[in-house]
């Protein structure tokens, strides 16, 4: 979902549609070419790996070419976007791809706050026993809080 988020982000800019005032991106799938390190390493962690990463952009793109819109990091330009909260979970095929999105948007002066969770893997914030898993959960209510509130 946070990549379609971006996406959505990307065009609104691009066609002059409502204004977007915030990016929550939990985790999300920006990069369609899974070229990036945790993308090719992370072919065994629980819930979402290497095979499961293909697969949803296999169905996410239907056998079309991938458009920025589809895959944000594919984007040139990120200036002009909204501020955005990026999570990543350590042991996630799209944690590098997330981290490299979140620093381009830096590059092109947008706002970022980067929260890297150590020691989870995609979803584990579902495991409400885990004491990270209630950190996240709180962490992203308050996330949002604040940015309706700006």
């Amino acid at each position: 979902m946070g990549g379609l988020a971006a996406g959505v982000a990307l065009r609104a800019r691009d066609e002059q549609g409502p204004p977007i005032r915030f990016q929550l991106l939990n985790q999300p799938g920006l990069d369609d070419r899974m070229e990036t390190w945790s993308a090719r390493s992370f072919t065994d962690t629980p819930w979402w790996n290497r095979d499961r990463l293909a697969a949803a952009w296999r169905y996410h793109l239907g056998g079309t070419p991938a458009s920025p819109y589809a895959a944000p990091a594919r984007a040139q330009d990120l200036s002009g976007l909204p501020p955005a909260y990026i999570a990543t979970a350590e042991f996630c095929p799209n944690r590098d791809e997330d981290i490299l999105y979140a620093l381009r948007l830096l590059q092109a002066g947008v706002s970022v706050e980067l929260h890297q969770w150590p020691g989870t893997f995609h979803g584990s914030q579902a495991i409400q026993s885990a004491a990270v898993s209630q950190r996240q959960v709180t962490e992203l209510g308050e996330v949002v809080r604040r940015a309706l509130a700006e």
